[in-house]
């Protein structure tokens, strides 16, 4: 079930001391306009596995995460899953024009977010056109990344694929401050699978022959890199 808490009545929620201010859309708001998104923002908890909200359902809220990784995804006519992105602190989703969600989010680890009506967003966006400056650096992001995944769904063997993804995942965390030698990995291998267009017997014999290659080591909850100028080089090819 989500919980949801009143900003007033939870310390850590508050704005001015949120950890990933500098990295979501609210690095671009004043004090003033801080006191006001937080006056119509709700801060909810997903557990593993619950949905943010889910495609075909009408948009009626947009979140910002503050905490964990969810995953982002289309289910195709015939049943499968196409894992389109995953969001981490920071990121801002459901923001598309459209007034259903287009795809679905479901937290992946536990999962703390910003929600706000699409309304009162709508609302605090009309009285400060600046903010559109900041909306725009978000979905241009989103525009690249999506880029980003056309490429490594077309010719690139699954060794490249898995490279690939292991390296552009490396570097997303490092920028919410995440730079230790292990890259955390707290998607299952069937995520990665979905998301590279592979099966995930393929990821799996792909991470086992980088292991036996001495290119990094599987660690529980991740892998870590040995030799990241060869995967780095892998991934660019």
């Amino acid at each position: 079930m989500i919980r949801t808490i009143s900003p007033n009545r939870a310390s850590f929620g508050r704005c001015s001391a949120c950890t990933v201010r500098s990295l979501s859309i609210c690095n671009a708001l004043d004090q003033d306009d801080l006191a006001e998104f937080e006056r119509i923002a709700r801060h909810v908890h997903f557990a593993p596995n619950e949905a943010l909200f889910t495609a075909g359902q009408i948009a009626r809220s947009v979140h910002s995460l503050t905490a964990g990784v969810a995953r982002l995804y289309k289910l195709l006519p015939d049943g499968r899953r196409q894992v389109i992105g995953f969001a981490l602190p920071g990121d801002f989703l459901g923001a598309a024009p459209s007034h259903r969600y287009s795809f679905s989010a479901d937290a992946i680890d536990s999962v703390t977010a910003c929600r706000l009506s699409r309304e009162a967003f709508t609302h605090f966006i009309e009285q400060r056109p600046h903010f559109l400056i900041r909306i725009n650096e978000f979905a241009a992001r989103e525009l690249m990344l999506a880029q980003e995944q056309m490429l490594l769904l077309g010719r690139r063997t699954a060794e490249e694929k898995v490279a690939s993804f292991l390296m552009g995942w490396r570097e997303r965390l490092a920028q919410i401050g995440d730079e230790r030698q292990t890259i955390a990995l707290p998607m299952s291998r069937q995520d990665i699978a979905d998301y590279l267009g592979l099966t995930i017997e393929t990821v799996s014999r792909t991470l086992t022959r980088f292991e036996r290659e001495k290119m990094l080591i599987i660690v529980a909850g991740g892998v870590r890199l040995l030799d990241p100028i060869r995967a780095a080089a892998m991934a660019a090819a």
